[in-house]
């Protein structure tokens, strides 16, 4: 999480949303109703894939997510999933210039 509240901050400008999600998660964090769904799927997908289901896309549909974006944000969660557990498993330490967790 670190990793990604620091682009927050420094790439995008949004330090008041990283602080937000940095100390109380995604959950408490001022984000819009089509945020927090798709935040939902990507904690599912992240800690439950077993457990994902057709519904799981049908409520970012109605939030507002069009078949395209809910393939781009699926792929991008799996791949971070991907990544972080090629790293974690080759013990790849987090990159120097970020901030210490």
């Amino acid at each position: 999480m670190t990793a990604h509240t620091y682009d927050l901050r420094v790439e995008v400008k949004e330090a008041a949303l990283a602080d937000a999600l940095e100390q109380n998660g995604w959950e408490s964090a001022p984000l819009e109703p089509a945020e927090r769904a798709l935040c939902a799927y990507a904690q599912k997908l992240t800690k439950q894939p077993e457990d994902m289901v057709e519904t799981d896309v049908q409520t970012l549909r109605e939030a507002g997510w069009s078949d395209l974006e809910i393939q781009d944000a699926c792929q991008v969660v799996a791949y971070f999933n991907y990544i972080n557990r090629i790293a974690d498993g080759l013990g790849v330490a987090p990159e120097k210039d970020l901030p210490p967790a």
